[in-house]
């Protein structure tokens, strides 16, 4: 029996709901410093976010990494996606210890004082609930003894943690 459209796209609609969710639980769940996620599970997790949406992300870190680790990328995904309007590519890679997260588009929408944020704690910033992200990224790299090192181009962001 064929699927009528409506159905599929009930179907589509529902798995996107869920890839987000996968997505939230890495970026906004708990995470000690003895969980890890493989690599399987990142990447099907990314894959199924990016589908039918406007940013393409590659996963260029092999093995399974330190949850904590991978919490920061999935915030820092996030803050890129709200510069990336028209869509984009960003690629995650780790080179040691230091991870590289670079995102690339043809225009960048970026909101100077959100970024200074990441950078600057004390920063005053009126988040919104869609800035989220930036709001709760410092308090995560502080929990974890990271630091951010950005630099925003005129059709890229390049972070690395």
């Amino acid at each position: 029996m064929s699927q009528t459209p409506e159905m599929a796209l009930i179907e589509e609609s529902v798995q996107n709901a869920n890839a987000r969710i996968r997505f939230f639980r890495v970026a906004y769940g708990g995470a000690s410093p003895d969980q890890s996620l493989s690599r399987a599970e990142i990447t099907a997790t990314l894959l199924a976010a990016a589908r039918g949406g406007r940013i393409s992300y590659l996963w260029d870190v092999p093995g399974d990494q330190p949850r904590p680790d991978v919490r920061i990328a999935f915030l820092l995904l996030q803050c890129m996606e709200a510069a990336l309007p028209m869509g984009g590519e960003i690629k995650v890679s780790r080179d040691g210890a230091v991870w590289q997260i670079h995102a690339e588009t043809e225009r960048l929408r970026i909101e100077e004082p959100l970024w200074d944020s990441l950078i600057n704690p004390r920063a005053r910033v009126n988040f919104t609930a869609a800035q989220v992200q930036f709001a709760l990224l410092p308090e995560v790299l502080a929990e974890h003894d990271r630091k951010l090192n950005i630099a925003i181009g005129q059709t890229d962001i390049r972070v690395q943690f």
